[in-house]
């Protein structure tokens, strides 16, 4: 059963479009907000246990498998959470890893099959995340310095970043998520506050938000129908 996030949530809830309101003012949705779209909003109570935590930051991951994980860094960095969410449906915990860290960091740019590069908040430098095998945070000579790294790529989209104050980390909003229901009087506003980063699946359409209370999904069920979704996503 869905769940509340600030406010009742009816148990006969309509499946309807969601649009995402951030600071009062309108933005452009994140979850593409379509009303011939079914569109769920499912909160960390209805997901694994370690999405319940806290998190730094997050990102998508294609394995070679042909699987989604997404990871989350937790508990300043020295933890790293990891979902399979190749069916949004059926988002399965993974386990976590304990990594061998300074502080909290910020993942940078995907490497691929390799992993991510990430760089440590208060500028104490950027390091490797190597996903090849377990999880492993490495420290690479010439990396760890001051210094701004520039990855040498010739796919651009492999630089897109996010907004982080490097001295405390993301900067966080509060969402309002509208659900447009059948008639006016079902219409209904919920709260997910402070979130830190969003994070949105292309292949499904599924939009993660990681927020100090832990993860959200919005999921796009007439998107999910398209492409070709295993269930069997593991425990």
């Amino acid at each position: 059963m869905t769940t509340n996030i600030g406010g009742k949530w009816p148990r006969n809830a309509p499946r309807l479009a969601l649009a995402i309101v951030l600071g009062g003012l309108s933005a452009p949705p994140l979850a593409y907000a379509n009303p011939s779209n079914e569109v769920v909003l499912v909160p960390p109570g209805n997901l694994p246990t370690l999405a319940r935590q806290s998190g730094e930051a997050m990102f998508l991951h294609d394995t070679i498998g042909g699987r989604t994980l997404l990871y989350v860094e937790q508990r300043e960095g020295a933890q790293l959470a990891i979902f399979d969410v190749t069916d949004p449906a059926h988002v399965a915990g993974k386990g976590s890893v304990q990594l061998d860290v300074v502080g909290p960091y910020d993942f940078l740019a995907d490497l691929g099959k390799r992993g991510e590069l990430v760089r440590y908040r208060g500028g104490q430098g950027d390091a490797v995340l190597d996903l090849r095998s377990i999880p492993v945070l490495l420290k690479v000579p010439g990396l760890d310095t001051r210094n701004s790294t520039i990855l040498l790529t010739d796919d651009p989209s492999r630089l897109a970043g996010r907004a982080v104050n490097e001295a405390v980390g993301p900067i966080t909003r509060d969402y309002r998520v509208f659900q447009s229901g059948e008639s006016p009087r079902d219409d209904r506003v919920f709260e997910v506050k402070h979130v830190r980063q969003e994070v949105t699946n292309p292949d499904t359409g599924t939009t993660f938000l990681l927020a100090d209370n832990g993860l959200y999904l919005i999921r796009r069920l007439a998107l999910e129908a398209a492409p070709e979704i295993s269930s069997d996503s593991g425990g």
